[in-house]
């Protein structure tokens, strides 16, 4: 056996494989690209996932209502380059789009909801790439905890807005704001 494989190493990222937009297109089942990178998107997400995903979706379909610019939306492709496609669960675009199938610009809101396969990933790749591309708010929900950390990009950086539980947070939008109640996402 090869010492290398003994002591157990981590491929370098030059070795793998990069897939692109047009790679990903032809993919079957549920799939993100992140710098060329594919992760897949299962198992299906739990009852739990999905009731949280669907009480912030209603939340910000009501509290958009009103609102002429920004939507609510269930995941939807974001293409954040030829390299890069991402499926918020749940996020507020505040400008019309030009495409038909995908997101062409970052949303301004993101709600991750944390499960056993997609924690880390949530909490350190995407918390990047939200970061680098100017998402205004990043916020990641935890079905165990019952809590939410809120991120505001401030001067290129994300700095922490709030942890709660039950509290609620005003999202400044593109032409308005809403008040969000984290007391009722919770099954």
């Amino acid at each position: 056996m090869h010492k290398a494989t003994e002591m157990g190493f981590a491929l370098k990222k030059e070795y793998l494989p990069r897939y692109t937009y047009e790679d990903y297109l032809l993919w079957e089942g549920q799939w993100e690209l992140i710098d060329g990178v594919p992760y897949a998107m299962s198992p299906s997400p739990s009852v739990d996932h999905q009731r949280i995903n669907g009480w912030i979706f209603n939340q910000l379909l009501n509290l958009l209502e009103n609102c002429g610019t920004c939507e609510a939306l269930l995941p939807i492709d974001w293409k954040v380059n030829q390299l890069t496609v991402v499926q918020p669960d749940v996020s507020v675009a505040c400008q019309k789009n030009s495409k038909e199938n995908y997101l062409d610009f970052p949303p301004t809101v993101i709600f991750e909801i944390l499960s056993p396969s997609t924690s880390k990933k949530d909490q350190t790749l995407k918390y990047e790439l939200y970061e680098s591309e100017g998402v205004k708010y990043y916020v990641i929900v935890s079905p165990k905890t019952k809590s939410a950390e809120i991120f505001e990009f401030q001067k290129k950086h994300y700095k922490k807005a709030l942890t709660t539980k039950k509290g609620q947070f005003t999202f400044e939008l593109k032409e308005c704001s809403i008040d969000f109640d984290f007391s009722q996402i919770w099954p």
